[in-house]
């Protein structure tokens, strides 16, 4: 079962983070106390989700990703926990949200979304540096995880790639 981060208005439009650090921390701190990188939010794996309340006139046909306030806030959290791709839950679509409110694209209502190809090359391989360095200092294991997040976006990454940057 997800567990939910709820962002309010307040929340997106004074760039505060604070619903996901107070969630967050916590359990980084006790994977510190354990002496045990990782150990705890390992745990935490592919189970969060966001519920975001941004109101909007019912005219408004925009999709959240295609909002100012709501997308910089994601580049806010993007850029203090660059690794929450890890934690968000893939199989509920919200790995695929996360990213189109970081990767320019369009909607399609016959295809769904379309990023820009080169944007979510670029954002792939550097989540999956960024991801390799951090699972590595947590003591998780990497490739699978790796290759499946990039599988999500159509890349099919050999294992010669990820023994480049181990």
């Amino acid at each position: 079962m997800a567990q939910k981060i709820t962002l309010q208005l307040d929340h997106l439009i004074q760039l505060d983070i604070s619903p996901v650090t107070t969630i967050i921390e916590p359990i980084l701190a006790q994977g510190e106390q354990t002496k045990v990188p990782g150990s705890a939010i390992a745990s935490y794996e592919q189970t969060f989700c966001f519920e975001i309340h941004f109101p909007r006139d019912p005219t408004d046909p925009r999709e959240l990703s295609e909002i100012p306030e709501v997308r910089l806030w994601f580049v806010r959290l993007d850029s203090v926990y660059p690794w929450m791709p890890f934690i968000l839950d893939w199989k509920e679509g919200e790995l695929a949200r996360y990213v189109a409110m970081l990767v320019p694209h369009q909607f399609s209502r016959t295809e769904g979304i379309q990023y820009n190809p080169e944007a979510l090359e670029i954002f792939i391989m550097n989540k999956l540096f960024t991801l390799s360095d951090w699972l590595k200092q947590q003591d998780i294991a990497s490739t699978s995880r790796l290759q499946s997040m990039a599988q999500m976006f159509g890349y099919d990454l050999d294992e010669a790639f990820f023994n480049l940057i181990s």
